[in-house]
Parts: structure tokens; sequence; C-alpha cells
């Protein structure tokens, strides 16, 4: 089968076509037909995994060694990238009992990625779900990664109607996600995106847009109930007065400055907290539910066939994108 494939670490041109065997399904798997796959921070991270440094690792840097040794020190130890994906179940082995040959899926395979190529087996307990009704290949490849991580920490949160809710990265995938769920729990949003994103964070709902790269939210005089921050780039010590009383500073990527601050704020009346999301099978069928209620959806810039993979990550580093960019397979 065909699979884009990296051997080495470095720009997008380290991504070449190649041909692997295709795999064959455990008794607890199914077989996937890849057909569309999308082009996240993650990808491009894992790419350039050997010159990642700690500034660029969103999370504490003793765990950048760690990480490193997993994927690789020197050379890639999963040559294929991709860690969302819609597709059909071509094969199931005898044990499955949930999917049937013929479904239409969508998933969610974290850092074991995979999905640049034309087939691939998941475990049935996995996070792999049905394509919701109406939800075309490629939409359904781009919303998992994002939803997965951005529901269940926003839950946790409680957010209640008429609060406000401030998205830090509101273009990214866990971003826009955290928008639209946001708004779907009666939050007032604002997001916070750079310049050519501003008209995507609209489309997703936001009610109020602040460009970075022109205004400081921190500075503007407004407070909110909770800033959900995707890349911890902002310091509570600059956040704590944009925030009102019992207000959250919560940090989707964080260090080891961030955990401090959690520790050290508990008993304040704001507070600062962290948090990871596991990316597991039942956050991903809350996920499909409220793609099916019409409160998640995935607006899309470009597409990409597989033999571009490479193309497709130079145009998202490029930084024009504007949504959504997919690969698409077959």
């Amino acid at each position: 089968m065909k699979a884009v494939l990296y051997t080495e670490y470095g720009s997008p041109e380290v991504l070449k076509l190649g041909e692997v065997p295709k795999p064959v399904p455990k008794d607890n798997e199914i077989l996937i037909r890849v057909r569309a796959t999308s082009v996240n921070y993650g990808d491009l991270a894992a790419r350039n995994f050997k010159n990642l440094s700690s500034s660029d690792f969103n999370m504490p840097s003793p765990l950048l060694l760690l990480a490193k040794l997993a994927f690789g020190l020197t050379r890639p130890k999963r040559p294929i990238l991709g860690s969302e994906l819609s597709g059909d179940v071509e094969a199931v082995g005898k044990n499955v009992k949930r999917l049937k040959v013929g479904d239409r899926v969508m998933g969610y395979l974290g850092q074991t990625m995979g999905a640049y190529a034309e087939y691939l087996c998941m475990p049935e307990t996995a996070p792999v779900v049905k394509i919701p009704a109406g939800l075309c290949y490629e939409e359904a490849a781009v919303l998992p990664y994002g939803a997965i991580m951005a529901l269940p920490l926003l839950r946790k949160l409680n957010i209640r109607p008429g609060q406000k809710v401030l998205v830090n990265g509101a273009s990214g995938a866990i971003g826009a996600a955290a928008v639209q769920i946001s708004r779907h729990f009666g939050a007032e949003v604002t997001g916070v995106c750079s310049t050519p994103r501003l008209a995507f964070v609209k489309a997703l709902g936001a009610d109020k847009l602040v460009d970075y790269t022109k205004e400081d939210f921190t500075q503007n005089g407004e407070t909110y109930d909770l800033i959900f921050d995707v890349l911890g780039r902002a310091s509570f010590s600059k956040t704590k007065n944009s925030l009102a009383k019992g207000g959250v500073h919560f940090y989707v990527s964080f260090k080891t400055r961030q955990l401090l601050d959690m520790f050290q704020t508990r008993d304040d009346d704001c507070r600062a907290l962290c948090g990871l999301a596991a990316g597991i099978l039942d956050d991903l069928f809350s996920v499909a539910e409220l793609i099916e209620a019409g409160k998640l959806r995935a607006i899309i810039d470009k597409r990409f066939p597989l033999e571009q993979a490479a193309e497709a990550h130079q145009y998202v580093e490029s930084g024009r994108k504007q949504g959504n960019v997919v690969i698409t397979v077959n």
C-alpha cells in the first residue's frame, strides 16, 4: 500500500511517498481504508522532532527528553504521521462486535499516528466511531483530535450560560473546538488569533475577536470567567487582572511555571489550572453527538492529495491557512 514516510527529521521535504505492507487486523482490531486525514501541530512537531527546542515543546522541559526517546532521538521510530482520520471499515477481527465491514468511521490515533497511509488498523476499543450522518470524509477527518481534547476539559470546568470565556489560540484544532463547545454550553466567547484567521474564528461562532498582532487582551480592560489557553503562551501574572472573581486561567499546554502557579493559587480568588485530556472512546462518542446536534462543525481551507503531503505541511507552516487542512487518500 502507499504511505507518506519520513526516515529523517527535518523540513517538509523529508516526507516521501512510498510502499509499505498492508496491515492485517488482529482479533480485536478493525482494518480501515483511509479516506482523509489532517495536518495538525503535532504532525509538524513530530516531523522535525530532533530540532524541537524546549521553548517550542508545550510541556515541562524534563519531559522533552522522554518524548524524544519515544519518537526517536536521531531518526523517527514512527515513520508515518497523521493522528486523526476518516475512512471505511474494510475488515474486522473475529472478536470485533461494535463495528462492521462497510461502516464509515472517524478516529483519533494519538501519538501512535499512522494516518498518512491507504490503510491502518485500530483496536475496537480505541477512539473510533461511526461518522455522523451528513458529514463528508474530509470534515470527519479534521474534527476528532481538537474536539476529543477540548470537550472533557471544558466539561470539568463547568461552564455555565452567560459566563465569559476567552480562547487563546482559537484558530488551531483544539481552540476551534473550544470556541464551538463553549458556545454550546451557553458562554459568550472571545477568540484570540492572528489577522489572517479572524474570519475563520468568527465563522466558528465567536462573539468577539482579538487580533493578538494588534492588541493584548490582558490590557483591554475586559474580564473573563475562564481563559482557555491552548498553547500556554500567556503568563498568569499578566492574565490574573483579566479574570473575574473566581475566574480560572486554564492551561491546555503548560510548563513548570504554570504548574507552580496552579499550586500557588489554590486558595486565591483567581486560579491557574493545568490539565490534559485522555483522548478516549467515550469522549469521541460525545463529540459525535455534538456533531449530530449541529453544535460542532469543520471549516476546510485546503485539500491536498496524499502524494502532496509535503506541500500540505509547507502551506500550514507558511501561516496562511484559514481553517482546516486536509490530506485526501484515494
